[in-house]
C-alpha cells in the first residue's frame, strides 16, 4: 500500500535565505527513512507562503492557507518540522496549528473531524533545552484537531545550549537521531496503513 505524506517546514529561513535550514534538513532525513516503507513525501516550506493569521479555512484574498490545507487533507500523514525559539514552537509552526482549528467543526456526515484517520509526526531542532516540550505542544493541538499519533513520533536534535552548532553543520547524523528517524517512520507508516484500511467510527443514528 503507497501512502503519500505532506512535510510542514516551519523554518523561519524563507527560500532566498543564503541559511540552510536545520529542520529541512531534518525533514529530509525523514522522507528519506519513509521511502523504505513505502511513503512518497512532500514538503512545503511555510515561510514562502503568505498564510494570514486566523482559524478559519480561508481568511480571503491572498490567503495561502487553502491551497496548503488541500494538500494536507490529501495526504495520509503530515509532518510538521519546527525549529525551538525562546523555548517554543516557531511562529510559523503555531500559525499553520491554529489554521488547522477550523477542522474542529469541519466534520463529516458522521460527524468526524475531516482530519481523521491521518496521522501525524513531528520534527524538532534547535540549540537549546526544549525539543519534549515543543513537541508535547504540537502534539497536543494536532491531536485536539483530530490527527492521530503514533508510538515515539518525535524525532530531534538539540545542540548545547548557547552553542554555535546547528544540526545542518553536523557532518554525520548521531545515531541516536538516527534510530528516532527509523522509529518515527516505520510506526507512523504502520498506522497510517491501519487507519487507512479501517476509519473511526462515526456518530450512531
Amino acid at each position: 500500500m503507497s501512502l503519500k505524506a505532506l512535510a510542514l517546514n516551519g523554518t523561519l529561513k524563507s527560500a532566498d535565505c543564503s541559511e540552510p535550514s536545520s529542520t529541512g534538513k531534518l525533514l529530509e532525513l525523514i522522507a528519506k527513512e519513509f521511502t523504505k516503507h513505502g511513503v512518497e513525501t512532500k514538503t512545503i516550506r511555510l515561510a514562502d507562503h503568505n498564510i494570514k493569521p486566523g482559524v478559519t479555512s480561508d481568511e480571503g484574498e491572498g490567503d495561502a492557507w487553502p491551497e496548503i490545507r488541500r494538500q494536507i487533507l490529501q495526504a495520509d500523514i503530515l509532518l510538521v518540522g519546527t525549529p525551538i525559539w525562546l523555548g517554543q514552537p516557531g511562529s510559523v509552526c503555531k500559525r499553520a496549528l491554529e489554521r488547522m482549528d477550523a477542522f474542529l467543526e469541519e466534520t463529516d456526515d458522521q460527524g468526524r473531524m475531516i482530519s481523521y484517520g491521518k496521522v501525524a509526526a513531528v520534527a524538532v531542532v534547535g540549540n537549546e533545552d526544549g525539543a519534549h516540550h515543543v513537541s508535547a505542544e504540537v502534539f497536543q493541538a494536532l491531536n485536539d484537531v483530530g490527527f492521530t499519533i503514533p508510538a515515539n513520533a518525535v524525532a530531534y536534535w538539540v545542540g548545547e545550549a548557547m552553542g554555535s552548532t546547528n544540526f545542518v553543520d553536523l557532518k554525520k547524523t548521531p545515531e541516536a537521531v538516527e534510530g528516532m528517524i527509523s522509529m518515527l517512520a516505520r510506526n507512523t507508516a504502520h498506522l497510517a496503513k491501519l487507519l487507512k484500511k479501517s476509519q473511526y467510527p462515526g456518530e450512531e443514528g
